[in-house]
């Protein structure tokens, strides 16, 4: 069965075969030997490995079944169905060093859009479906507020709260939507437009391959994906037993921040908002609470991406901003593939693909190393498309920490 099968079909019948069972992150971190292909090395272990890793008797034959073998097809159908589609396995260089630290990390992402933006410090904004008119109002705001100040936004592309908080971040450094579906689908389907617009400046994520429906079951494993990836949940308006509440605790239990704006008593979808308070979650009633709350923890999410690059970096906190120009950088980058990354872009600049092309180095190398550049001051993106600084109009993608006193 292993003979020409490649890393991702490999790693596509193990997940058929776990689904989202953790027996497969620890068949494969016993693999690492192996490099890229642990996925493939896992799929070829010995039974006593897959013993060890926990695995259960009737999982190794799963994986060379005719559903396995279905079920990779259709989900290597989607990559090639569009451009910027990923596969993001447990081990990849892509794989987002804050969703790994989370309690049951999934083992396998799909991934839409600008794949890099699961890298970058991100607050989740989440709470009721069905809103009142000012939380409404206060979703957008408030996440309007986090992206200014160079934070990607999550949340879970569902009605009310989530869709406000999306759609006032699809300029650069976008929002990252977490959903409970298929790559594929779209629940609520009213939100098509909207799931489109996000994987043009942000990413749409999902540990559920291809053709899978909105089942109530996932949506709180949707909310752990969430919490994971976010430094900070905030909810907005939440009832008493909001799906907002699941992932506020989910992100307690991962040691990320949790806040809450609190709301009128006679107000029934503040109630949840008020229990997470007298919980210990911060009481929030301003943007700039959340941002001075993380300004050092964010900082602190740098080392992961040093350690992808094996170079150190400007840290991403430190100043006001980045330059406008690379001689404000005040010298060439030190890690010499970034050196060539800046050559490469020319002054037309190039997205992530056409950049692959240029250098020879794969979306996996290149997307740290434009993380890094980008939070450097030294290039930035508009959809999807780097630019060194001063052949384009800076974002102004970079978390900035308010000062106090």
């Amino acid at each position: 069965m292993l003979s020409g099968m490649d890393t991702d079909s490999a790693l596509l019948r193990l997940h058929h075969a776990a689904g989202g069972a953790g027996w497969l992150r620890r068949l494969l971190d016993a693999c690492t030997h192996a490099g890229d292909e642990a996925p493939i090395a896992a799929l070829g272990a010995d039974d006593a490995a897959w013993t060890a890793a926990g695995a259960p008797p009737p999982a190794r034959a799963a994986t060379s079944g005719e559903d396995a073998r279905r079920a990779a097809e259709a989900a290597l159908r989607w990559r090639e169905g569009g451009a910027h589609r990923h596969l993001v396995g447990w081990g990849s260089a892509l794989y987002p060093s804050q969703l790994a630290g989370a309690p049951q990390p999934p083992t396998l992402l799909f991934v839409e859009g600008r794949v890099e933006r699961l890298w970058w410090p991100q607050i989740a904004v989440v709470g009721s479906r069905a809103p009142t008119p000012a939380g409404r109002e206060r979703a957008a705001r408030w996440a309007r507020a986090f992206g200014e100040a160079g934070y990607v936004v999550t949340s879970g592309l569902a009605a009310g709260i989530d869709t406000a908080a999306h759609g006032a971040c699809l300029e650069a450094p976008g929002s990252v939507a977490v959903m409970g579906t298929g790559p594929d689908q779209c629940y609520p389907a009213i939100n098509s437009a909207l799931k489109t617009a996000l994987a043009r400046e942000g990413c749409l994520v999902t540990e559920h391959p291809p053709g899978t429906p909105p089942l109530a079951a996932h949506f709180p494993a949707r909310n752990r994906v969430i919490a994971g990836l976010a430094l900070a949940t905030v909810v907005i308006e939440a009832a008493q037993r909001s799906g907002a509440l699941i992932t506020a605790r989910l992100a307690a239990e991962a040691g990320r921040e949790v806040a809450a704006l609190p709301g009128a008593p006679e107000n029934p979808k503040a109630r949840g908002c008020h229990r997470l308070i007298r919980d210990g979650a911060l009481l929030a009633d301003e943007p700039g609470q959340i941002l001075d709350l993380l300004g050092e923890v964010a900082g602190r999410a740098v080392p992961a991406l040093r350690e992808h690059l094996g170079g150190s970096g400007r840290q991403m906190l430190d100043g006001d901003g980045p330059p406008q120009d690379p001689g404000a950088v005040g010298c060439p980058p030190a890690d010499p593939r970034a050196r060539h990354v800046l050559a490469a872009l020319g002054s037309e600049g190039a997205d992530l693909d056409e950049l692959s092309l240029r250098t020879g180095l794969t979306g996996s190398t290149l997307a740290p190393i434009l993380l890094a550049m980008e939070l450097e001051g030294r290039l930035t993106q508009q959809h999807g498309v780097y630019h060194p600084c001063g052949s384009a109009p800076p974002t102004g993608a970079v978390p900035r920490r308010r000062r106090t006193g």
